[in-house]
């Protein structure tokens, strides 16, 4: 029997920010003279991110007026990686908390000590005693939900804990198991005036989804039956994305060749698991793409040829939410889901993120 996509509930922080607002504080932030505030500003009209979301305030004031980072020039004194930290875990739960109540109201009489399992993922903030005990205990659920931290993997993490949540209700078909992503990634804004700081400051933002993941025998509600996983990871092109733990803060190297590799690489990708699903490329009626970024989104539209509705909802949620990392391709399968809820029909779904390494995740999904 497959594994189903039960549910998803999603969540993001009260601040929601225009790129124009975070031009702004990125301007000062920066240092930046008139034409490199003009060559930061072009970059942002064109990212296709209309707002943003972000656990912090100050992306909204001027400096003299910021609560996080420093009110010197270039915000000093700026924030250390252990003062980031300490507002991820601050954070991190009652936003979480909320994706899980989201994904769980929508599965009519499910009680929530019946979870077996419960898998964290995030690349954004890590601790211990964890995330996922401070659920286990904020949710009431048993002490013996077994638990299983995805961390630090980048955008495409939540491939992974869907790979681990299939592997454990097709073992154990009456599991049920919970998927808890949340990245609070503007907590580490990199201040150094850099191409690759530019690149990755105009792009992410924060948010939390939650996963239910059953076995198809059990399940009551459906919504996706997962079909497939393939991965792959291209080390020749290791250095164009990269995160590393720095002193203040996590660090993001990102490349503008990304997209190149992506559009250099994804078709034989896509090849590969397709004839593990045994399926052909026209077989496939929508695609949930993660949108690390518009122009990863528009190659992939040129490599399948997609029309405006296989792809709408991943612009749609760049648009809105921009880069939430390793969450966002649950919040894609979620407007997807919406979507398709008025159709009403078992469409075939491929799925792609990226990530470092550079790592190719994609998997099958039909719409249950």
């Amino acid at each position: 029997m497959s594994s189903i996509i039960s549910a998803i509930g999603t969540s993001n922080p009260e601040n929601r920010f225009s790129q124009e607002q975070i031009f702004q504080f990125m301007k000062d932030a920066h240092q930046l003279d008139a034409p490199n505030a003009r060559r930061l500003e072009k970059l942002y009209q064109v990212s296709g991110i209309d707002f943003r979301h972000s656990v912090l305030n100050d992306f909204g004031k001027i400096r003299g007026e910021y609560d996080f980072f420093g009110n010197g020039l270039g915000l000093e004194p700026f924030p250390s990686t252990s003062l980031r930290g300490d507002l991820f875990q601050f954070k991190a739960l009652n936003l979480s908390t909320h994706a899980i109540e989201n994904c769980l109201n929508q599965i009519k009489g499910f009680d929530k000590t019946n979870i077996s399992h419960l898998i964290t993922v995030s690349c954004t903030g890590m601790y211990a005693p964890g995330l996922d005990i401070e659920i286990v205990e904020k949710l009431g659920l048993n002490p013996n939900t077994e638990r299983t931290c995805i961390n630090f993997m980048g955008c495409y993490g939540a491939f992974n804990a869907l790979k681990v949540a299939d592997y454990i209700c097709r073992a154990q078909p009456n599991s049920n198991v919970l998927i808890v992503d949340v990245e609070l990634c503007t907590l580490h804004f990199q201040r150094e005036n850099t191409l690759d700081n530019w690149l990755s400051n105009s792009l992410f933002a924060d948010g939390a989804s939650a996963v239910l993941v059953q076995n198809e025998e059990f399940a009551t509600e459906k919504l996706f039956k997962i079909d497939s996983f393939y991965t792959e990871v291209v080390t020749e092109a290791k250095n164009e994305m990269a995160w590393k733990i720095g002193n203040h803060g996590f660090e993001m190297q990102l490349t503008n060749k990304v997209s190149k590799q992506i559009k250099s690489g994804i078709k034989n990708i896509s090849e590969k698991l397709l004839k593990k699903a045994n399926l052909a490329l026209d077989e496939i009626g929508s695609f949930a793409i993660h949108p690390g970024g518009r122009k990863i989104l528009e190659v992939c539209d040129e490599v399948f040829q997609l029309t405006n509705d296989q792809n709408e909802h991943a612009y749609t949620v760049l648009k809105n939410f921009g880069n939430m990392s390793s969450t966002t391709i649950l919040f894609v399968l979620d407007e997807l889901s919406k979507k398709l809820k008025l159709k009403n029909n078992n469409e075939k779904i491929m799925s792609f993120a990226f990530g470092p390494g550079l790592t190719f995740e994609s998997m099958v999904l039909t719409y249950a």
